[in-house]
């Protein structure tokens, strides 16, 4: 079987587990989780500051619950991960169905502007496919329209737009560490930003609200005598799961990052000239490190395609289901470029294991499909 994603881990990371397991014996939040927030803060740049939590969905709801009141309503792509609407609903606020942009797959900005109404405080784009070339755009239209922005990185980490490295720029960005991101902690997450206030709300937040105690707990202590004055949630990122993130950081560009790019640009070359596939057009050679790779199979021609790969047992993706379709977010909402792009789209096999060999198979089953 050709797995369409998975965790890239080994005897690094288990000797780095182990290390905390029996030499340190705090397994908890503590003194790992905050070298790896340093470390990642350095590869970052831009001065930001990292707050690591449990999940990429927990970042983004501390995100918008820092922002946020109860009753506002945040701007986001239907054509996106079910994380993102549930974190603005846990955060008490409204997620406003957007289309998207058909020759980048993202939040389409003329379509975003024309529903914004006096509730709206927030805007969220999501980076699909880890295309973030349109960063400086989205906050532009933020500051442009007194809106704070929430960028959701989960597929983004490592990538850059216009030389900058996404997070080190912006207002807040999200990122997600699963099991199968561009880096992993098994589970983790991280909000950026250099908004003290919000790094104060988000570093007590995950916390269960308890105020100022994330110092505390990189000295391997606890808060005692503490008060609480706002809502929170036991969301911290241990030290097993910081572990695991700081060797997969120091992989990061030296393994990790150059081959995802070279899948995606041998995926490419063998697909680019297929009249029945659209491609979006990505600096793969510089700016981007895929997370999936995507791509539409035009005329009505996914169904053949998604039976040959389950006949030669290689795994791939429908991703996403548009959350205006969900029974517990569907809303009478026009977004016909999300749902033409969600008719034809699907990903193909994307992990640093992938070899050559196995995209060439694969891309041979998708031009058979002409």
């Amino acid at each position: 079987m050709i797995r369409l994603s998975k965790s890239v881990v080994g005897k690094a990371e288990a000797e780095a587990v182990a290390h905390v397991i029996e030499d340190i014996g705090y397994l908890g939040m503590g003194a790992t989780v905050g070298e790896f927030e340093h470390q990642l803060e350095d590869y970052i740049g831009g001065g930001r500051r990292a707050i690591c939590v449990n999940s990429g969905t927990a970042a983004l709801h501390l995100a918008v619950q820092a922002v946020t009141r109860p009753g506002d309503e945040v701007l986001v792509p239907s054509f996106t991960f079910v994380a993102s609407y549930q974190a603005i609903t846990a955060a008490g606020c409204r997620p406003v169905s957007c289309d998207i942009r058909r020759d980048t797959l993202t939040l389409d900005l003329k379509d975003a502007e024309r529903r914004i109404t006096s509730k709206t405080t927030a805007i969220m784009p999501v980076y699909y496919a880890s295309n973030c070339c349109m960063a400086e755009e989205y906050q532009a239209f933020a500051r442009e329209h007194g809106l704070r922005i929430i960028e959701d990185a989960a597929h983004a980490f490592g990538c850059t737009c216009k030389g900058k490295k996404i997070g080190s720029t912006g207002d807040i960005v999200c990122f997600s560490f699963d099991g199968i991101k561009n880096i992993t902690t098994g589970e983790g997450g991280a909000v950026f930003t250099a908004d003290e206030e919000v790094i104060q709300k988000v570093s007590d937040a995950r916390l269960l609200g308890v105020q100022k105690d994330s110092e505390k707990r990189y000295a391997g202590k606890r808060s005692w005598n503490f008060d609480v004055v706002d809502q929170g949630y036991r969301y911290h990122m241990s030290n097993i799961f910081a572990a695991i993130g700081k060797v997969q950081l120091s992989r990061f560009e030296s393994e990790f990052a150059p081959r995802r790019r070279a899948i995606a640009q041998l995926y490419t070359k063998l697909l680019k000239d297929s009249p029945d596939l659209r491609l979006t057009p990505m600096d793969y050679a510089n700016e981007i490190v895929p997370h999936i790779f995507a791509l539409q199979i035009l005329n009505g021609k996914r169904p053949l395609l998604e039976q040959r790969l389950k006949e030669h047992d290689i795994q791939y993706g429908i991703q996403y289901a548009p959350n205006h379709h969900l029974t517990l977010f569907r809303a009478e909402v026009d977004l016909p470029v999300t749902d033409e792009v969600y008719s034809q789209i699907i990903s193909l096999p994307m992990h640093p294991e992938l070899t050559d060999e196995e995209v060439i198979q694969i891309t041979n089953l998708v031009r058979e499909c002409e």
